[in-house]
Formats: C-alpha cells, sequence, structure tokens
C-alpha cells in the first residue's frame, strides 16, 4: 500500500468511528480551555475534568485567579500532578493576559507561547480548538500511532507533527488529531493493545512494530 492510500484509509476509518468528535477537555472559554490544557501536562484528561471545577468555581478567568495565591492554586490542582509549576504558571499568564491582552487569550502561536508554562503543544490545542486555526497538537498518543502506522520515524513529537502536517489535508488537521487521540485510547494503547481489534495497526503498520507484538504474544516466548 502506497502512503497515500495509507493516508486515505487512515482518514477514511477514523471518519467512519468518530463521525462527531467530543473535545477531551471540558472547557466554556478559551481561557477555561489553556488552563484545562496546561493541566494536563502528565496527567489524564479525566483527572483534570474532576479538578477543574473546584478551580473554576473560585476562578474561571484571568481577573479572578490573579485574587487566588499560587499557594491556593496549588492546593486545588495538587492531584494532577507537577503542582508547583502548573499553579506558577497558571498565576503568571493570568496576570500576563491582563497586563498585555486586555484580559483575552492570544490568537497567535507566538504569544501564546510567550505564556508561562505554556509549550508549542498547548499553544497548538487552544489555536485549533478555541480558535479553528488548523494545528497538529502531537500528544502520547498520536506520536505512538504514526509511529505504528510507519507515518513517521519516532525520532521526537516535532518529526512526528511536521510529518503529520505533511501527510494530512490541512483542511482535516483539527478534526484528525482529536480522532486519532480517541483512537489510541480505545483501540491501539500503549498497554493492553489487542492487534486484533485495531484495524489501522493490523492494516498499514510497520512491519518491526507487528513482529515484536507476534514475539510478545507467541507462546514460546
Amino acid at each position: 500500500m502506497t502512503k497515500e492510500n495509507k493516508v486515505e484509509f487512515v482518514i477514511k476509518t477514523l471518519n467512519e468511528l468518530y463521525p462527531t468528535i467530543p473535545v477531551p477537555l471540558n472547557h466554556k472559554d478559551p481561557y477555561t480551555l489553556l488552563v484545562a490544557v496546561l493541566l494536563s501536562a502528565q496527567c489524564t484528561d479525566v483527572r483534570v475534568n474532576k479538578i477543574t471545577p473546584l478551580l473554576f468555581e473560585k476562578a474561571d478567568n484571568p481577573y479572578d485567579m490573579v485574587k487566588l495565591s499560587i499557594e491556593e492554586i496549588k492546593e486545588i490542582i495538587k492531584p494532577c500532578g507537577l503542582s508547583p509549576m502548573k499553579s506558577k504558571g497558571i498565576h503568571g499568564l493570568s496576570e500576563i493576559l491582563i497586563e498585555k491582552h486586555n484580559g483575552e487569550v492570544p490568537q497567535s502561536f507566538e504569544a501564546l507561547e510567550a505564556l508561562p508554562a505554556v509549550g508549542h503543544k498547548t499553544a497548538s490545542v487552544v489555536m485549533s480548538q478555541a480558535f479553528g486555526v488548523p494545528a497538529f497538537p502531537v500528544d502520547t498518543h498520536i506520536h505512538r500511532l504514526m509511529y505504528r502506522w510507519n507515518l513517521t520515524n519516532g525520532k521526537n513529537v516535532a518529526q512526528t507533527e511536521k510529518d503529520a502536517k505533511r501527510l494530512f489535508p490541512k483542511e482535516l488537521w483539527n478534526d484528525l488529531h482529536l480522532q486519532i487521540i480517541w483512537y489510541g485510547r480505545d483501540y491501539s494503547p500503549a498497554r493492553g493493545w489487542d492487534l486484533e481489534k485495531d484495524i489501522i495497526t493490523k492494516t498499514i503498520g510497520r512491519q518491526s512494530v507487528l513482529n515484536e507484538y507476534k514475539k510478545l504474544k507467541s507462546p514460546n516466548t
């Protein structure tokens, strides 16, 4: 199968499985999305969705957030992990949004990535999900699946993002990155992976990955 055919197969399968695409992190506007994405670093979306209502009850905008101390934010978000860094980031970016952006989340990669604790992936999620700007945020699921599907060399997330943007049509990026995340969770997880259920990897998977899977499942090993 050519790379073009592989890409078509991926798009077709994902559209059939996920005709409507839920957004993983609960939010109501760009600011609450930005905070939720920041909290999701090394933390599950399920846990983030349990913590954000507690935080947003006290502060769901930068003006209320800066009234909280970093320590108060840290106590609320502790279950998400990395709370010292994340609490400073949330408080610091809220101050900058008020000082430089009239309390609004800026609509550019450059301005977003200039905010404390906001990296390229976080900025990409906000640009795509809050503002509809084509972006391809690469999380662990996308990085794993693009490698399993032999669509990238797995060197690093920057390379995976570059390959995804090169292979997939720009107008599909915002839907596709979410569809791939859901597919990774439902059919192609890192642990407890069942290749029989993973139709995409089973059909177009990297040979070395398929061989390794078979080896691990073989009763003789």
